[in-house]
């Protein structure tokens, strides 16, 4: 049986906020813009950066990807 972690609202809006740069970078990657082989870096729109960084910073996790990273898996565990 597995635990769930109790987010606060903080660190629940730091793994939201990082799901969605992960989702907005790979959707980046998965544009075919133009011919095949003329692949371009994926564009991500400040706002997404900006929004990951204000939440990581309120949750107190700037620096501590290692905290976040354990909080993803126990909020989003892999099936």
């Amino acid at each position: 049986m597995t635990t769930a972690t109790v987010l606060t609202d903080h660190e629940r809006a730091a793994v939201q906020a990082y799901l969605r740069l992960l989702h907005t970078v790979r959707a980046g990657f998965d544009t075919a813009p133009g011919p095949p082989g003329t692949a371009r870096p994926p564009i991500v729109p400040p706002s997404v950066l900006a929004e990951a960084d204000r939440a990581l910073r309120a949750a107190g996790l700037t620096g501590n990807e290692e905290e976040l990273f354990r909080l993803l898996r126990s909020w989003c565990p892999r099936p």
